[in-house]
């Protein structure tokens, strides 16, 4: 029997030796902050109403649905690039398809926890992923660390980074996003265009973090492996290239970093070594693999590391601190926090 049939362990393996201690998160939203940035300026014009919201404590598809009750349109015309998390204070930009009518009127649009910020016109519409970067301010609180320790980890995640896993957010409170892939891929139920998404892209999540965990227990996932390929972390770019003095200088600097698959059809990118363990690897996950197969999802990789940029940080009292920094699309706050402490969301 596969593993995860029977155990959807998110127990992932620590890069610098576990939390150095334990604070709470998310005492209340605005601990939590997040800001997109968009990789281009709408220019002003177009049949696309580029709205910037800022939510507290609602869900992003939630807010997208009241955009368009407000507006008398379906919500299949509203847009966005990302969903950001429910708990926290978030600004992010919403995408209204309006060929032919005027600006929209916000006076009468009357809510405690959504604020329209501004608003503009772009020729196209905002579709999914279309991020540059998540620029993240987190306080934690309570924390029970030894200052010089705490200082010390936060100085070697922002030079070195962390593992580059997918958030626990991905896969739902108490796994139910895994355990209904699961299902999904058994035949066992039917789901919603919406809800496939969601299921099909945590169980692909699961089994990149699985991958990139045995490479962490092994201390290799920052390191080159035959046959890797490498991938730079501003674009998707990949790079198939022999194992040259340059290359690896490139990926000591930060500049690239090997990969992993996101499972899909068609043949694993790796070579040799690598391909060998992430075939080893997968295969204890067939019936998630075979899925994914099944639902047309294309084979892709994914950089193993997550460089939080621009990272600074600022004690409030003796335990309470700030940290800010900003992430790549696609890369979670989680994911740099659990190298840190052990956080309890309150």
């Amino acid at each position: 029997m596969n593993r995860f049939m029977s155990d959807f362990s998110c127990d992932w393996n620590y890069a610098w030796g576990g939390p150095v201690g334990s604070s709470d998160f998310k005492s209340c939203p605005e601990d939590f902050r997040v800001d997109e940035e968009l990789p281009f300026e709408p220019v002003g014009e177009g049949e696309h109403v580029y709205v910037l919201v800022e939510k507290i404590s609602e869900n992003t598809d939630w807010v997208a649905g009241l955009l368009a009750k407000y507006l008398g349109i379906k919500q299949a015309q509203v847009s966005y690039a990302g969903r950001k998390d429910r708990q926290g204070v978030a600004k992010q930009w919403f995408c209204l398809c309006l060929p032919g009518q005027p600006d929209p009127n916000w006076d009468k649009f009357k809510s405690n926890t959504i604020k329209i910020i501004k608003q503009t016109r772009h020729l196209r519409k905002l579709r999914r992923g279309v991020l540059k970067y998540n620029y993240f301010e987190i306080t934690l609180r309570s924390i029970a660390a030894d200052h010089n320790q705490l200082e010390q980890r936060l100085s070697l995640i922002a030079t070195k980074g962390v593992p580059n896993y997918f958030g626990s957010q991905r896969f739902g409170r108490s796994n139910y996003n895994l355990q209904k892939a699961k299902a999904f891929f058994e035949g066992n139920i039917k789901i919603s265009r919406n809800k496939r998404s969601i299921y099909l892209s945590a169980a692909r999540s699961w089994i990149f973090n699985n991958v990139l965990s045995s490479r962490v227990g092994e201390g290799l996932w920052s390191s080159c492996l035959v046959g890797d390929i490498f991938g730079f972390h501003t674009h998707n770019s990949l790079i198939f290239d022999e194992h040259s003095d340059e290359l690896i200088q490139r990926v000591m600097a930060g500049e690239l970093s090997p990969t992993g698959p996101l499972w899909g059809s068609g043949c694993l990118k790796s070579g040799d070594q690598c391909r060998l363990r992430e075939e080893m690897e997968c295969d204890r996950y067939s019936l998630f693999c075979d899925g994914l197969e099944k639902a047309g999802i294309k084979q892709e990789r994914r950089v193993l590391r997550l460089f939080p940029e621009n990272m600074t940080w600022t004690w409030a009292s003796d335990d309470t601190i700030t940290l800010k920094f900003r992430l790549q699309k696609g890369c979670f706050a989680t994911a740099v926090l659990r190298e840190l402490v052990t956080y309890n969301e309150t």
